[in-house]
């Protein structure tokens, strides 16, 4: 954080809030991504579909 905050001229608590801010906005840009997943997945019809979007889903929850 010492070394963020003299590269960006900025206090620490200031990169902290920074960061937090960017780790909050990438946990609801995660979570909105899944919801769309997830939603592909239920309107599905085409059985290769739903099995490629359920391999999807799962390495989105599981991980690869």
């Amino acid at each position: 954080v010492e070394t963020m905050s003299k590269q960006r001229r900025l206090s620490d608590n200031r990169v902290l809030v920074d960061l937090i801010e960017q780790g909050i906005q990438a946990r609801k840009e995660k979570e909105k991504a899944f919801f769309e997943l997830a939603k592909r997945f239920r309107e599905a019809s085409a059985p290769k579909e739903v099995e490629q979007l359920g391999d999807q889903l799962g390495r989105f929850v599981f991980g690869d």
